[in-house]
């Protein structure tokens, strides 16, 4: 599988449509590995010109900066703006809803400022402007599923009905949790708090949630978060579940993938 970086595509003299930006979970953890494969291989598909950073890319300072430490953030955060502005970047898509809020929202104030979309909100984009295709017979259709939002897209971004359009894009049946959008419950481990012992208490916070989506009794929770997906998995252990977790680029990328290899 190619995957053009941002340096070899300068070396070209060219200039990609947007850069999808890994992140750490994308890139170093085995399960979250399988999004960004799903995510490139969609991309591929379909003809996207983009590039990643490869090992130009660093941590984007998130965890630093919610655990306090100012002066590593300040550091990760003004290498990887000049890195990105001498390839005059414009346009970042992520899969992590952390590393799309500090770019958002955090990153214009040192001088970072670029179009930033959530993978879910440029699924969107691209099924709404007919770039990204799925079959009339789509293999998710009439399934059922629950969506987990993910703290820093809903609550603290307002992103709630992008992931919520890719998966009516592909005809599921969403059932939503009694606790959803503003309401939703965090999965426990943002904010840095994934680095850290859990706090004294009566149950774990992702145990809750796990038991919340298993009583949607939905074959599948979606989720959009490299944490919200690592959590909830191990949620669904706690309650002996066989509940499938997977991220909605994985269930586009599969949908895509079915219906090729059936025809």
């Amino acid at each position: 599988m190619e995957v053009p970086t941002m340096k070899a595509m300068a070396a070209e003299g060219k200039q990609p449509e947007v850069l999808f930006w890994v992140g750490c979970a994308g890139s170093f953890d085995d399960r979250y590995k399988k999004v960004t494969i799903s995510m490139i291989k969609i991309l591929n598909a379909i003809g996207v010109e983009y590039a990643v950073l490869g090992d130009e890319e660093m941590c984007t300072g998130d965890p630093a900066r919610r655990a306090g430490n100012e002066f590593l953030y300040q550091m990760q955060a003004t290498q990887n703006i000049q890195t990105l502005n001498a390839y005059k970047v414009s346009k970042i898509v992520t899969a992590c809803p952390h590393c799309f809020n500090i770019f958002k929202n955090e990153y214009p104030d040192i001088g970072g400022n670029y179009d930033v979309l959530h993978h879910s909100q440029y699924l969107q984009e691209l099924i709404d402007g007919g770039r990204l295709k799925l079959e009339d017979n789509k293999p998710f259709k009439g399934k059922k599923i629950t969506f987990h939002d993910s703290c820093y897209l809903g609550r603290g971004n307002d992103v709630y009905e992008a992931p919520r359009a890719v998966i009516e894009a592909l005809d599921m049946e969403l059932v939503e949790m009694k606790r959803s959008r503003k309401n939703g419950m965090c999965c426990g481990a943002g904010g840095a708090q994934i680095f850290k012992d859990a706090e004294s208490g009566n149950n774990e916070v992702h145990f809750e949630r796990a038991k919340q989506a298993c009583g949607t009794n939905t074959e599948m929770v979606g989720v959009a978060c490299p944490f919200c997906m690592l959590m909830l998995r191990d949620g669904m252990k706690n309650e002996n579940s066989d509940m499938e977790v997977k991220d909605i680029a994985e269930i586009v990328y599969e949908s895509m993938n079915e219906n090729k290899e059936k025809a």
